[in-house]
């Protein structure tokens, strides 16, 4: 949700035009409708499993295709070479493949150059696929800032057994992404009396019961009931979330500690939602030490568990992190503390300091005397 100053007038992108979903969904979708000379963008492995599926639907609407890799990321280099290939190709539409920065890319090159969009997600790792939002990164993978985009894509396309082709990796680290919703929009925008947001904080809290329930026997049937459910939970339901709320209910703590971690080349190989997860951990973490939030540290104590029955990451290790210096954990805390950074949603004041000590001690058990540690001794423990 996005303001205007100078006219108190309120724009809206809550929400894809329309969504297909269902088994083999492209093979029902009607191209043509959208336009006739595609630019289909996704990354190169990605380009070769999708291009089987999707190029029956294109020749049978005798539509002109070209494919492009996004290669290396969705940065500012990979959205200039996209332009120039929509120009020379003379695209009339996109189509996004992928995971959640091929899907950002696409949308954004489409917003870019002012043309429809039509989203294929590839894995249930994230809600990319439906927002009006694209995350750019440089070159090396280190987040640097969001796009607001004018509008959601014009069409979405959910297919299950595209879906299903996809590691169950990336679909523990959509419910990772996805449980974030909660435990930052509860804290940014629990108190809000504006409609829209009280309405998405509270279908975060939905998203987050969902979660609990069905996960581990989704993870368990990969293709059945659960599982698609799961799947409309990530991919689907966490757009709404960010849709109806706005920024406010997209990001806080966990997903600051996320774009900090980024400039760390080791964490490059955790996906999203992986780094979310911890960040959330994190984030309840300093609630516990800065507020005394007790319920915050049951909190922790509950995702933990339902963490370790999923196989989502708890700690810097487990991020494969294990071994990165002072200096690169410093460096990540100062970054998801810079001054525009969204961990300042928080109702109090984080420094690096306690952001370091919080992400040292995520499995902390709950002791009568954790609050009274400081930063430097939990550091320092770390670092032992």
């Amino acid at each position: 949700m996005s303001a205007s100053t100078t006219t108190g007038l309120f724009t809206l992108t809550v929400a894809p035009a329309q969504v297909i979903r269902g088994n083999l969904a492209i093979e029902s979708v009607d191209f043509a409708r959208i336009g006739n000379r595609p630019l289909v963008v996704g990354g190169s492995s990605t380009l070769a499993v999708v291009q089987s599926r999707l190029e029956p639907a294109i020749a049978s609407q005798q539509l002109s295709a070209a494919w492009a890799s996004y290669s290396p990321d969705c940065s500012e280099d990979s959205l200039a070479m996209l332009r120039s290939q929509i120009q020379q190709h003379q695209a009339d539409f996109i189509i996004g493949v992928g995971g959640g920065k091929a899907l950002d890319t696409a949308k954004l090159v489409a917003h870019q150059c002012h043309l429809p969009i039509v989203t294929i997600p590839t894995s249930g790792a994230t809600c990319a696929a439906w927002t009006g939002l694209s995350n750019v990164y440089s070159p090396e993978g280190a987040f640097l800032y969001d796009v607001p985009l004018d509008r959601c894509p014009d069409l979405l396309v959910l297919d299950y057994s595209l879906i299903q082709t996809a590691s169950q990796r990336t679909l523990v680290a959509g419910i990772g992404d996805a449980l974030a919703k909660w435990y930052e929009a509860s804290v940014s925008s629990g108190t809000s009396e504006q409609t829209l947001i009280i309405a998405a904080v509270q279908q975060a809290r939905i998203l987050r019961d969902i979660l609990f329930q069905k996960s581990a026997d989704a993870l368990k049937q990969p293709g059945g009931e659960a599982w698609r459910e799961v799947v409309d939970a990530t991919v689907l339901l966490a757009g709404v979330i960010g849709g109806m709320g706005g920024a406010q209910c997209r990001t806080v703590a966990a997903h600051a500690v996320h774009n900090g971690l980024t400039h760390i080349p080791a964490a490059h190989d955790a996906l999203h939602g992986e780094k979310v997860a911890y960040g959330i951990l994190v984030q309840l973490r300093l609630e516990e030490m800065v507020q005394g939030n007790q319920l915050a540290a049951t909190a922790r104590q509950q995702l933990m568990k339902f963490y370790a029955e999923i196989g989502l990451p708890q700690t810097l290790d487990d991020l494969g992190l294990g071994n990165i210096t002072l200096k690169e954990l410093r460096q990540a805390a100062e970054i998801a503390c810079n001054p525009n950074s969204d961990i300042h949603r928080l109702p109090f004041k984080v420094v690096p300091e306690q952001l370091m000590a919080a992400m040292v001690s995520t499995t902390t058990p709950i002791e009568s005397g954790n609050r009274s540690r400081g930063a430097e001794e939990l550091v320092s423990a770390w670092e032992m």
